[in-house]
C-alpha cells in the first residue's frame, strides 16, 4: 500500500438540505424521505501548520472565524486496548465553550485514519489548522449594522473581526476583505461579503435549519481525510471514497448528537439530492465509544463495509428538478426543538399504531408522488401534490398534538401559494415555526413578488420572514479549488 503523502492543503464543501417531504416517516426503515441539497456550503479549509526550527506541537487547531470566541485547540494520545485516538481540547487565555461536533468528529476520524494508514507513525498527525467557513444563509442576519455585515482590516474597535488578530492565531493570516476601490462614489452600496461575521458566539446563534450540523461533520471528516491520508487510501473523486466518507460521517454525527436522527442530513451532505431510507440503528448501536476497548479495530471494520452491513438506501436517479423551478428557503425568526417534538410524535405513534400506519403509508404515497412529479418535469401537478402533504403533516400534528404545521404557518403558506409564480410550499423536515421551503418558478419577477409578500406579512404579523438566497441543487460534497480561498492559506 502507498506510503504517507498526506498532509495537503485542501477545501471541502458540504451542501446544506431540505427534507420537502417526508418528515417523521424518515425515521422508519419502512419508508423514505425527499430531501433536497441546498447551494448553501461549509466550507473546510485544512492545512498544515508550520512551526520554527526546533518547536514541536501536537495539535490541531478548528476555527470558525465568523463567530466569536470561536477556536477550539485539541491536543490528542493513543488509548490503550485499541479505544483509538481521543481528542482533548485545551483551554488557554479565554475560556471556550466546548464543541461536541467538532470533537466527536475528531475522535472518530483520527482514529480511522491511523488504523488504515500502515506508513503514519504510532498516532503521528502533523499539527494541523482547520478552518471553517458558514455560507451566509445557515445563520440568521444578524440585528446589527451593515459595517458588522462586511468587517474589514480598517474596521473600528467595535466592530467584530472577520478573523482573529495576529497576536490571537499567528498561523492564521487576517483575510478580511479591503478590497473596495477608494475611487467608487460614496453612495455605492459595498458588495455582500461572502462569509458575513455574525457578531455573535456559535452557541448564540441563530440558526436557519438548513443542517449545518450534518454539513460541518462532513465536511470537517472529509477535509481531515483529504489532508492526512494520501489520495490511495482516500479519493473523494471515487464511489468508495463517498462511501468511506458518508459510513465515517454517519457513525460521528450520531455519536455527537446522541444517536437521534435518521441520517438524511449526513446522506445529502454527501451524495446530494435523493430518496432516502436509513439505516438501521443496530448498526452503530453495536459500536464501542471512542476510547473503549476495541473501538478502534470496530470503527475501521464498519467504515469499510462494502454495504453488507450498512443497510440504507440512497437513491439520487429519482430525484430531479424541472428547469425553470427552483426550491427556495424562508427564514422565520423563531426557533423549533426539532428533539421533543420527534419525541411527542413518537409518543403517540406507539400509542396508536393503526392510526400512525394509516397516516405514515399516506405520506409514503405522497412522498413517492411528488418524487414521481418533481423528476418527470409535470410542473403544472407540482401543487397538487404538495397540498396533501401539507394537509396530512397537519393531521399528524393535530393527532400527536405536535405543531408541526402551526397555525401562523399555515395561514403564511396559504396566503403564499395564491402569488403568481409559486408552486406549491411545504413546512419542511419535522415542521414547526423557524422556515418554510417554497417551490416557484425560477424567475426575477416571481422572486420580487414572494418577497414583497414575505416583506408585508413580517409588518403585518410582527415577525421578521425572509426569503434567502439559497436554493436547491443536487450536488454533494465536493473539493474546492484551494486557489479561491488564497487568503486563508499560509
Amino acid at each position: 500500500m502507498a506510503g504517507n503523502a498526506g498532509d495537503r492543503t485542501v477545501v471541502v464543501s458540504a451542501p446544506g438540505k431540505v427534507l420537502l417531504a417526508g418528515g417523521y416517516i424518515v425515521l422508519d426503515r419502512k419508508h423514505t424521505g425527499l430531501v433536497f441539497g441546498l447551494s448553501a456550503r461549509i466550507h473546510v479549509l485544512a492545512q498544515e501548520i508550520h512551526t520554527s526550527a526546533g518547536v514541536h506541537l501536537s495539535e490541531i487547531v478548528v476555527q470558525s472565524p465568523q463567530f466569536l470566541n470561536a477556536t477550539w485547540r485539541y491536543g490528542y494520545h493513543l488509548v490503550e486496548n485499541g479505544g483509538g485516538i481521543k481528542a482533548t481540547q485545551l483551554q488557554s487565555g479565554t475560556p471556550v465553550d466546548p464543541n461536541p461536533f467538532v470533537e466527536t468528529t475528531l475522535n472518530y476520524v483520527l482514529t480511522y485514519i491511523a488504523q488504515v494508514d500502515k506508513s503514519r507513525p504510532s498516532h503521528g498527525f502533523k499539527p494541523a489548522s482547520l478552518l471553517v467557513l458558514a455560507d451566509n444563509d445557515y445563520y440568521s442576519k444578524p440585528k446589527q449594522s451593515h459595517d458588522a455585515e462586511r468587517p474589514s482590516s480598517s474596521s473600528s474597535a467595535g466592530d467584530p473581526p472577520l478573523a482573529p488578530t495576529t497576536s490571537e492565531k499567528p498561523n492564521i493570516p487576517d483575510p478580511s476583505p479591503t478590497t473596495v476601490p477608494s475611487a467608487a462614489p460614496p453612495t455605492e452600496k459595498p458588495p455582500r461579503p461572502r462569509f458575513r461575521h455574525f457578531g455573535t458566539t456559535l452557541r448564540d446563534a441563530n440558526k436557519t435549519g438548513l443542517g449545518s450540523s450534518a454539513a460541518i461533520v462532513t465536511s470537517l471528516t472529509a477535509a481531515l481525510l483529504a489532508h492526512y491520508l494520501p489520495p490511495a487510501l482516500f479519493d473523494l473523486g471515487t464511489p468508495n471514497g463517498r462511501r468511506v466518507l458518508h459510513n465515517l460521517a454517519q457513525a460521528a454525527h450520531c455519536s455527537a448528537q446522541g444517536k437521534i436522527g435518521s441520517g438524511f442530513d449526513v446522506a445529502s451532505a454527501v451524495y446530494g439530492s435523493c430518496l432516502y431510507r436509513r439505516f438501521s440503528p443496530a448498526l452503530l448501536g453495536k459500536l464501542p465509544n471512542p476510547g473503549e476497548a476495541g473501538f478502534a479495530a470496530a470503527l475501521a471494520a464498519l467504515v469499510d463495509d462494502d454495504g453488507r452491513r450498512w443497510d440504507c438506501e440512497i437513491q439520487k436517479d429519482s430525484v430531479g428538478l424541472p428547469g425553470g423551478v427552483a426550491i427556495r428557503m424562508c427564514d422565520v425568526d423563531c426557533g423549533t426543538q426539532t428533539v421533543g417534538m420527534v419525541k411527542k410524535v413518537h409518543e403517540w405513534r406507539d400509542g396508536n399504531p393503526e392510526a400512525a400506519a394509516t397516516a405514515y403509508e399516506g405520506l409514503q404515497a405522497r412522498v413517492d408522488e411528488l418524487a414521481a412529479v418533481l423528476r418527470e418535469h409535470k410542473v403544472g401537478e407540482i401543487g397538487g401534490v404538495m397540498g396533501p402533504v401539507r394537509e396530512i403533516m397537519r393531521k399528524l400534528g393535530r393527532d400527536s398534538g405536535v405543531p408541526i404545521e402551526p397555525e401562523s404557518q399555515e395561514a403564511m403558506l396559504d396566503a403564499l401559494e395564491r402569488v403568481e409564480g409559486v408552486l406549491g410550499s411545504v413546512v419542511p423536515g419535522a415542521g414547526g415555526y423557524d422556515a418554510a421551503a417554497v417551490v416557484m418558478k425560477d424567475d426575477a419577477e416571481t422572486e420580487k413578488r414572494v418577497r414583497a409578500f414575505l416583506k408585508e406579512w413580517s409588518k403585518g404579523h410582527e415577525i421578521q420572514v425572509r426569503l434567502m438566497k439559497v436554493r436547491g441543487e443536487t450536488e454533494g460534497v465536493r473539493m474546492e479549488d484551494v486557489g479561491e480561498f488564497k487568503l486563508w492559506v499560509r
